[in-house]
């Protein structure tokens, strides 16, 4: 199987198949595909099978392939971004937490929930269970990494029992674990983390949601480029977050990027998610950031 670098630089086709196409259909797609010369890069899913041609994909045109048995469409796409592309689903991704729909229009809140043991009215929660303060000194008056995952994990119980989903903060591989066993409905990956190759690696072979944000030093192609790292992996169910660009203004550091939330909803099928928790100042509050992200087209608000 090729590299993954080389796949996402040399794969032009990708072929998209049926929901529930069986394993012998598959073979068919992978047959002719080498029978041309070319290799291939199979991506499963829990609906549906996507595969990659990979190499000078001139030598077939996209008909042969759609008109093999539980092929969907076979589509040429010239970005580094194929399987979260519009071209590859031109409808928006949905996807169902608990229940509760995201993606399926409008633009959900999603308020922090914290430790006082009072859960807000909405039916998706955020928490960020393992962050850790800037300052030595604060950071040493934190809690445990034992009582934080005590804590986050009669948080979720609470959650659940409500019949609300959460969304629960990683900062590093090893807390996958911890956030799963507590039973994390939604897995989310900071902007620090978009770089980091292993992690995507990681969450890209479970089955479960998660939100990869944009790193503030990041263009929404590297964005999109990393979510497709994941996605590669088998891992569909993803979200895209936002929270916030670099700005040139000292007292407000930090912006809502809604040009790249514009680009990716043009660009990609998936959902995206704006955290606007660090971003209000004096001059810009809540509200407005809320209405900002929803104006671009985010499909939720983490506020």
């Amino acid at each position: 199987m090729p590299a993954l670098f080389d796949v996402c630089r040399g794969q032009a086709m990708i072929i998209v198949m049926q929901r529930q196409a069986d394993e012998a259909a598959v073979a068919r797609v992978v047959d002719f595909i080498r029978s041309r010369g070319l290799s291939e890069h199979v991506s499963r899913g829990d609906e549906r099978t996507i595969i990659g041609a990979v190499g000078d994909e001139r030598v077939f045109d996209p008909q042969e392939l759609q008109a093999l048995p539980q092929v969907e469409r076979a589509i040429r796409i010239l970005s580094d971004w194929r399987i979260i592309s519009r071209e590859s689903r031109p409808d928006n991704t949905v996807l169902t937490v608990r229940g509760h729909r995201i993606g399926a229009g409008g633009c959900l809140t999603i308020p922090q929930a914290g430790w006082d043991g009072g859960l807000p009215e909405a039916g998706i929660l955020y928490t960020d269970p393992f962050f850790v303060h800037p300052s030595p000194y604060y950071a040493a008056q934190q809690a445990g990494e034992k009582q934080r995952q005590q804590q986050m994990s009669a948080l979720l119980a609470a959650a659940h029992a409500a019949g609300k989903a959460v969304v629960v903060r990683i900062r590093d591989v090893r807390q996958i674990q911890a956030a799963l066993a507590a039973q994390a409905d939604i897995l989310y990956l900071g902007g620090e983390l978009m770089t980091n190759r292993v992690l995507q690696q990681e969450v890209g072979l479970l089955n479960v949601p998660l939100i990869l944000c944009k790193d503030k030093h990041h263009r929404a192609e590297e964005w999109l480029r990393a979510a497709e790292h994941i996605a590669l992996k088998g891992n569909h169910h993803i979200l895209l977050g936002e929270s916030g660009t670099l700005s040139f203004d000292p007292q407000a550091p930090h912006r809502l990027d809604t040009e790249a939330i514009c680009k990716a909803k043009k660009i990609s099928h998936l959902p995206v998610i704006a955290n606007i928790i660090r971003l209000p100042h004096r001059y810009m509050d809540a509200e407005v950031l809320h209405a900002l992200a929803e104006a671009a087209g985010a499909d939720g608000v983490i506020a």
